[in-house]
């Protein structure tokens, strides 16, 4: 069964540890104008050495970063980790986390965070939510979309969340942007589509992350699928979001194969892919060639373009949460159900 975390409620502790990319000298500015808007809303923060350096694609030593993650997970008074962002490498420290040691709490985030997100679901059963990552919450107030992340973290076991697609979204990165009013300067109208262009409902349990990252666990033992259906969901299908951040079309490609092949959508109940600024054309093949053939060899209903990764802003998904999606006319809603 899955199990979630208790509620986070203000008063409480949040822990920040970079267990991936750290956060280099000339951009500290970020942690601590995010750190200033949850005291805002009530909360406490504990920073974490790692978070505060940067070097050779690491915060730190994977010793130290797993130490760090290891201890905040254990912490009884820290109700929730969240990292600054992503990264490169976080897979390195998978082998160093004390699995059975770790206590349920949230753990939100995205990128290369979403390689512990997936392998802590997996391996635990414990549900952990995908979505905007600590420096994103910087300013006094949250866009919509984003700030469900805290209606998600404030939940536990028998809630129900629903989300709406975004309307807008924002076409370039801009972290040296004021973040007034919000950090996010939603520019460009967002429009959700699927393989075939009909209306699609699908529901099933949730699972998902950025596939630069977490196509790397297929055949180990932080990325066993099959094993996860078996143990914590009752063989229930899997409702897969994925989002892909620096791939070309054929890498794209390649990786899909490479889970399928693996038998990660035997069990499925659809695909939900984000937007993305990568995806890049090799010789005439596109993404949609990549989405159009996993259509046709899984028979699986796919959105893409959806509100998930590295074009923000996103929804938050809970992996492990029971979840119904419908989309129609370019539009698209989620409601998660927090049930074992």
């Amino acid at each position: 069964m899955i199990r979630y975390p208790n509620a986070l409620i203000q008063g409480q502790t949040i822990g920040i540890t970079a267990p991936s990319s750290g956060v280099k000298r000339e951009l500290h500015n970020l942690i601590l104008e995010s750190k200033k808007q949850f005291e805002n809303h009530g909360y406490k923060i504990e920073i974490g050495e790692t978070v505060w350096t940067q070097d050779k694609a690491e915060s730190a030593t994977k010793e130290k970063r797993a130490t760090e993650l290891n201890l905040m997970l254990q912490n009884h008074e820290i109700k929730a980790v969240i990292p600054p962002w992503g990264g490169e490498i976080l897979q390195e420290i998978l082998p160093l986390i004390d699995w059975d040691k770790i206590e349920p709490k949230w753990v939100l985030g995205y990128s290369d965070t979403s390689t512990l997100l997936f392998s802590l679901t997996l391996k635990t059963g414990i549900a952990t939510a995908h979505g905007t990552n600590l420096v994103d919450l910087r300013s006094g107030v949250w866009d919509s979309t984003t700030s469900k992340f805290l209606e998600v973290l404030s939940s536990e076991e028998g809630a129900i969340i629903h989300q709406m697609s975004s309307s807008h979204y924002q076409s370039k990165w801009a972290h040296d942007k004021p973040a007034d009013p919000y950090v996010f300067k939603l520019d460009t109208q967002s429009k959700w589509e699927t393989v075939g262009n009909q209306s699609v409902e699908m529901n099933g349990r949730l699972l998902g992350g950025c596939m630069d990252t977490i196509h790397h666990l297929v055949g180990t033992p932080y990325g066993d699928v099959r094993d996860f259906q078996d143990k914590h969901i009752q063989n229930a299908p899997i409702l897969w979001y994925l989002e892909n951040c620096n791939m070309s079309a054929t890498e794209f490609h390649r990786s899909l194969l490479q889970m399928q092949q693996a038998g990660w959508f035997d069990l499925s109940a659809g695909i939900i892919f984000g937007r993305t600024s990568a995806g890049q054309e090799v010789d005439g093949f596109t993404t949609l060639d990549a989405l159009e053939r996993l259509a046709e060899a899984t028979s699986l209903p796919i959105i893409y373009n959806a509100d998930i990764g590295h074009v923000p802003p996103q929804l938050t998904f809970v992996n492990g949460a029971y979840a119904e999606v419908k989309y129609s006319d370019g539009q698209g809603e989620m409601t998660m159900y927090l049930k074992q």
